[in-house]
């Protein structure tokens, strides 16, 4: 993904303190993240922006690597993709962009002859779920959290575009509201969902047997975490998040971020670190009744810059993110 090179930066950065979170992406930083289109949709999509991005994204190449015995993951067009391989059928999390499928599809063929059994949405947004339909139509059924159902048959006006509600051929076929333990091919497989952090339909998706735990966009390996604010995201959710995973994981679990590379429980940690610390430093400002510009001035990010800024997101961006999704006592 390009670096962000916008030629009104100093200029929106003198008015982000109007702006709510999702505003503050639509307009600074579109593409940031491949989360920060929050689709919904499974088909066409009526505004041509969005096609374009799947375009994009789609083009990626897809790799392959394997985690354990049976567990692969796939990476490329629209962050990772964990699949756990059996007799019993084939057990994937996320999907990709719809463009991808019939690459990913043929993928998915070339690991084994076993058919797709189940695909598991660890949220609503595009890049995650774009390819619920096509899963459906090769046989599987959809497990989600109840939340990212009620999401897809929602019409969303986000970041700048209109988006109508997933046909129901790509809604999921099941779905739970706090936890859900799934025994298939000698694994068992934990879905727990974590209250509003990224957004409010996140689940940790754990292979407890192969020790691999899929984050989804509760975990960003090596960026800033995009949030989004439109569906009750919060950086106290993420940072809550990071600290249930860290319980759920141990010094040799495989983390599958839903962007970025493989982590483990010290990257998971530096990670949540991050998150609390400029979440600490923000909410003091802010409770003083600082602005955004204010606290985006103080470089409460600085030291954290050079490891997590990578181009994506600057740090005053994220700052931005903290700022309008943190509540403060009145």
């Amino acid at each position: 993904m390009n670096d962000l090179r916008l030629n009104t930066r100093r200029g929106f950065l003198r008015t982000t303190g109007l702006l709510g979170s999702a505003a503050l992406i639509a307009r600074y930083a579109p593409g940031v993240v491949e989360s920060a289109i929050a689709d919904g949709r499974q088909g066409p999509a009526l505004d041509p922006a969005v096609e374009k991005r799947r375009a994009e994204m789609g083009a990626v190449p897809i790799q392959t690597s394997k985690l354990a015995e049976g567990v692969v993951m796939l990476s490329g067009p629209g962050g990772n993709i964990v699949v756990l391989t059996g007799r019993e059928g084939k057990i994937v999390v996320d999907s990709f962009v719809l463009p991808a499928w019939p690459r990913l599809k043929s993928t998915l063929d070339g690991i084994d002859g076993s058919p797709i059994k189940t695909l598991i949405d660890t949220h609503w947004h595009f890049d995650h779920a774009d390819n619920n339909a096509n899963f459906r139509a090769a046989g599987a059924g959809i497990l989600a959290h109840e939340n990212t159902r009620k999401r897809l048959t929602e019409a969303h006006d986000l970041l700048g575009m209109h988006f109508e509600p997933a046909p129901p051929e790509a809604l999921p076929t099941e779905t739970f509201a706090d936890r859900r333990s799934v025994d298939v091919n000698g694994e068992q497989v934990i879905l727990a969902y974590v209250p509003p952090a990224h957004t409010d339909t996140d689940i940790m998706v754990h292979f407890t047997k192969a020790n691999v735990l899929h984050m989804g966009d509760l975990f960003f390996n090596g960026t800033y975490p995009f949030i989004d604010a439109s569906t009750k995201g919060n950086i106290n959710g993420m940072i809550g998040g990071a600290a249930r995973a860290l319980q759920m994981a141990d010094d040799r679990t495989k983390i599958v971020p839903g962007h970025g590379p493989v982590g483990d429980r010290a990257a998971l940690q530096k990670y949540r670190t991050m998150m609390l610390t400029i979440r600490d430093r923000v909410r003091a400002q802010k409770t003083k009744g600082a602005s955004l510009e204010q606290v985006q001035a103080s470089k409460a990010t600085a030291e954290f810059d050079a490891g997590w800024g990578k181009g994506r997101m600057a740090g005053s961006d994220f700052v931005a993110l903290v700022y309008n999704t943190l509540e403060t006592p009145r």
